[in-house]
């Protein structure tokens, strides 16, 4: 049997089909062919179209109809996307404005109030954490902001759920949707109605609210037609692009551990308990395969300048080229430069407010620079190092809580494509890595293929899955990018 994965980013769009028999993804593309435009109509916001969206999916099934896939066979579909984003529609489901994604910022000074206003207590047994930036508040600055489109909201929904609505009809969200939106009451096991209501937001707006792994809705017959898809396709699975992460990897567990470095950055370890972060710094969500019977939440740290710090430095760079330096090229740069980077620190916090900082509007920042010493060799290894120096500063904050961990698992994508950031990561957080081949649309098909009922077990799901490689902490250069990890978040002040 076929499954589609979706995976919907904020630079791309990922699909793969995954024969479930044999756990291998048979096609897949990436769409569109450049990165996805992230507008920013004042400083701190971040919107994309989510048509934009859409239309890129049906390109995405359409070209791997054309690697020669048999895409009438796929069965079910799941989607993985981009967390916290807010998606606005009316009753026939049209968009009333562009997304308010993840790394928009607008909304922290609303979540900031209510949390000072109800107290910490109020949000934190409710919710394990502020409303901070997250979509709730992000909904509550439409309705003060823009009061008139507000008025004609029929469904607010996350980015994946408007995908499964454009192939369904029908407007949904998820359980683990909800607590990625700080509207999921842990205590009571439902939406959190009490935070809609101390935020002054109107309950029908919810969709209907359906678990990760079900038989959700399915495809529209024109749609179906349309791309060529069977008329009995279902959408089985939807979750968040970080929990569908640890899916991938077969984290899943209490004590379990995933990370990426994306756009962003993030660890996420997998919990069976309520554990949270008085100060906010860290956030608890559902994870994918939490039940009443048997609690399931991961505890993530996120740091927004990864990857698009790695993209920066790529375009400037470029700077006068024909053509953009290859990210291989940039690893090849950070690898001649030595552990510390000659004494450049780098602070890589310039895509929006920061978790770790409680939502503070922090910004980039370079230390120690020397015109005569450094050059581009010690900035991009500089930017490995303060990536990494930062995840761990969070990290921390995890361990302090119960949610660390001695062994991470990694999709090899991204920046852990790099040797220098795998020994940087290593050698810092102190843990060992393994390195799989798969991604977030993989693990979409993967889930998917758990939801329609394919596969008995997530442990099943993971059939397929392949190892490539174990890294550990080296003892020549622990007790190293220990006193540089110490040197760098000494001086964490000077840019907050």
């Amino acid at each position: 049997m076929y499954f589609l994965g979706i995976d919907l980013g904020s630079s791309s769009i990922k699909l793969a089909v995954l024969d479930a028999n044999t756990g291998k993804s048979i096609g897949s593309c990436t769409v569109p062919d450049h990165e996805m435009i992230i507008k920013a109509p004042q400083s701190g916001w971040a919107e994309q179209d989510p048509q934009l969206w859409w239309e890129y999916t049906c390109t995405g099934i359409k070209k791997i109809k054309h690697q020669g896939v048999d895409i009438s066979l796929i069965k079910a579909i799941g989607i993985s996307y981009q967390m916290h984003g807010l998606v606005l529609t009316d009753k026939d489901l049209n968009v009333l404005r562009p997304s308010i994604i993840w790394c928009d910022s607008r909304a922290a000074p609303i979540g900031e109030k209510y949390y000072q206003e109800k107290g910490a207590a109020f949000f934190q047994d409710r919710v394990l954490q502020s409303p901070g930036n997250f979509t709730a508040a992000k909904l509550k600055w439409v309705q003060q902001h823009e009061p008139e489109l507000f008025d004609q909201v029929a469904h607010m929904m996350l980015p994946g759920d408007y995908l499964a609505a454009k192939f369904s009809g029908v407007a949904q969200t998820s359980k683990s949707g909800l607590s990625e939106a700080a509207l999921w009451d842990f205590k009571k096991n439902n939406l959190a109605e009490e935070v809609l209501y101390a935020l002054d937001l109107p309950l029908e707006v919810i969709p209907e609210v359906v678990a990760n792994f079900s038989h959700q809705a399915t495809i529209a017959p024109q749609i179906a037609d349309s791309l060529g898809l069977s008329k009995d396709v279902a959408i089985t699975y939807r979750a968040g692009d970080q929990p569908n992460n640890a899916l991938a990897l077969n984290v899943n567990q209490p004590g379990e551990i995933a990370t990426t470095a994306g756009t962003s950055a993030v660890i996420y370890s997998v919990t069976d308990q309520d554990a949270f972060d008085t100060e906010n710094r860290i956030n608890t969500f559902l994870h994918v395969n939490n039940t009443e019977a048997q609690k399931r939440n991961g505890v993530l740290l996120c740091i927004n300048g990864s990857g698009i710090l790695y993209q920066w430095l790529r375009k400037i760079l470029s700077t006068g080229k024909d053509e953009l330096l290859s990210y291989d090229f940039l690893n090849a740069q950070a690898a001649q430069a030595g552990p510390g980077s000659a004494g450049l620190n780098f602070y890589p916090f310039g895509n929006g407010v920061e978790r770790i900082f409680n939502n503070k509007n922090s910004f980039s920042g370079l230390q120690n620079l020397d015109f005569n010493r450094h050059g581009a060799t010690h900035m991009v290894r500089a930017a490995c190092e303060g990536i990494v120096y930062a995840m761990n500063y969070g990290f921390e904050v995890m361990q302090h809580i119960g949610a660390g961990g001695t062994s991470v698992k990694a999709t090899k994508a991204n920046l852990f494509l790099s040797p220098v950031f795998r020994e940087i990561f290593v050698n810092t957080t102190q843990t060992s890595l393994e390195l799989y081949e798969t991604n977030g649309a993989e693990g979409a098909a993967r889930g998917a293929a758990h939801g329609y009922g394919f596969y008995s077990s997530l442990d099943e799901a993971a059939h397929g899955l392949e190892l490539l490689s174990t890294q550990e902490p080296q003892p020549e250069l622990k007790q190293q990018y220990t006193d540089l990890y110490q040197t760098w978040k000494n001086n964490i002040q000077i840019i907050e």
